[in-house]
């Protein structure tokens, strides 16, 4: 099959990108690349003992049952990686009180891809609308990034009536990614539940992170009067009324719930989440999440276990 042509859209915003963030970020991030965009070696270079974000997949068992205490493998590393983008493209990411949440995932994955690929590492993605309907093999250089967002800016319109299975993309991923990997997972999070165990299973293997997309006003409900709301996904309509002061409150409660059960959810898999609203900055974005993980890192230094081996 051959590999379209990069059209002058895909080709105008990568080259802003490049001018206005991604040139800024391959600066600012030289000391943190390795931190935020860990390789994969495959060769042993010491054993110490197990602290707190260490990776669970790295406890040596013999070692630990003679010492009495966990003990990981320390392998030295490879600057190469290669990264999947899993992009959640339902109807839900088409909502936006400014920008739609399908042009701020887009982004982050044109900048994030370029800036891996900028370091000689190959990038692919698995797109979801309804189903998984494309496969982008990992290749490395500029025309990948073009090819890639010429894939996302040209799908065809989709009506859906049905909601989003996000664990098909997930389960998807798992069969198709042989080689472990640097997985971003980008989506909005609103699915059918029954994700979060698939998500679990794909972080056993890979390294993953959840960029998970939001609007302002899926967390509040402003007092707008009465309207009739659309789900963007199965096209049923309900009549609100906004000024109802307990209807906002009820909405704001359950959208309280909601972030609750997600962060759960992505502690529990083990994924780092970079949480990104439709009016962030990518770049300040980006560079949040690299000081978290830059952190993360300082805290793998020391402490005691964490929750899930500690004894009850």
């Amino acid at each position: 099959m051959s590999t379209p042509t990069p059209t002058s859209t895909s080709e105008s915003i990568l080259r802003r990108l490049e001018w206005t963030v991604i040139r800024r970020l391959d600066g600012l991030l030289y000391g943190d690349y390795r931190s935020l965009f860990r390789g994969f070696g495959v060769d042993l270079a010491d054993l110490r003992e197990y602290a707190w974000q260490d990776d669970v997949r790295h406890i040596d068992w013999n070692v630990s049952a003679r010492m009495d205490t966990p003990y990981v493998r320390v392998y030295n590393e490879e600057r190469d990686v290669t990264a999947w983008f899993l992009m959640d493209l339902s109807p839900s990411l088409n909502f936006g009180s400014g920008t739609q949440k399908t042009g701020v995932a887009t982004e982050v994955v044109a900048v994030l891809a370029r800036l891996l690929s900028r370091h000689g590492n190959r990038v692919g993605a698995l797109l979801y609308g309804s189903k998984v309907d494309t496969v982008i093999s990992a290749k490395s250089g500029r025309n990948q990034v073009l090819h890639l967002l010429h894939r996302i800016l040209h799908r065809p319109s989709q009506t859906v009536t049905s909601p989003t299975r996000l664990h098909d993309l997930l389960r998807t991923a798992s069969e198709t990614i042989k080689r472990r990997s640097l997985v971003f997972v980008v989506s909005d999070f609103i699915s059918e539940p029954g994700w979060e165990r698939d998500l679990a299973r794909l972080a056993m293997r890979h390294e993953v992170v959840a960029i998970r997309l939001y609007d302002e006003l899926e967390m509040s409900m402003p007092d707008l009067g009465l309207l009739v709301v659309q789900d963007a996904e199965t096209g049923e309509q309900l009549f609100v009324d906004t000024h109802d002061r307990a209807f906002r409150s009820r909405f704001a409660a359950a959208a309280a719930r909601r972030e609750t059960a997600l962060r759960d959810a992505f502690s529990a898999a083990g994924v780092d989440a970079l949480e990104l609203a439709t009016d962030d900055d990518v770049l300040d974005a980006i560079l949040r999440f690299a000081d978290m993980r830059r952190r993360f890192s300082r805290l793998a230094s020391g402490g005691g276990l964490p929750q899930h081996l500690e004894k009850s």
